[in-house]
């Protein structure tokens, strides 16, 4: 299926693929570039080179780089919208994985034998954890591990107190 979407202008540009040549596909190949490395969260090209080069291989189908393929891992990433390099390194890694999560639940409908189908069916359910376990590392990850306790309900009896956070009982005297 081939969708035609448009969205603004100051959106991530796309990698457009001529051959074994890729660039960014912008009438001003600087600016492009540095719209590119900001949706992907890079503040140094060299990373951003190295990124980009991943993006390319999540992308492709055999030995031909697919362009749609590369932009569907880029589009990815940047809908997950990565703040720092870390993120973006984990971003890059849960591209990699939905990439090849839709391609087992391709094969998988297209098995004919019993073993090709409990083959095909144990990798997409290690495939969907891994992203599920991604999913809440990047969540962790950006809450800098802090915990959050979300009281639903408290009750009260009579001449009782109600508590959330630390509580501090020291002994005697102090």
């Amino acid at each position: 299926y081939q969708w035609v979407l448009t969205l603004a202008s100051n959106e991530c540009p796309k990698i457009k693929v001529d051959g074994n040549a890729v660039s960014v596909d912008h009438p001003d190949p600087g600016v492009g570039g540095t719209l590119l490395l900001t949706a992907l969260g890079v503040t140094n090209s060299d990373f951003g080179g190295v990124i980009l080069n991943n993006i390319v291989q999540i992308g492709n189908h055999g030995k031909a780089i697919s362009e749609r393929g590369t932009n569907a891992a880029l589009a990815t990433i940047v809908e997950i919208a990565p703040r720092d390099g870390v993120e973006t390194l984990l971003a890059t890694q849960m591209a990699a994985v939905h990439a090849a999560t839709i391609r087992m639940a391709r094969l998988l409908a297209h098995t004919e034998t019993i073993p090709q189908q409990d083959s095909a069916e144990r990798a997409l359910n290690k495939l969907a954890r891994t992203f599920a376990a991604q999913v809440d590392t990047l969540k962790r990850y950006r809450s800098k591990g802090e915990q959050r306790v979300y009281v639903e309900r408290v009750n009260i009896g009579d001449g009782g107190q109600a508590i959330v956070g630390n509580v501090d009982t020291r002994g005697g005297g102090e």
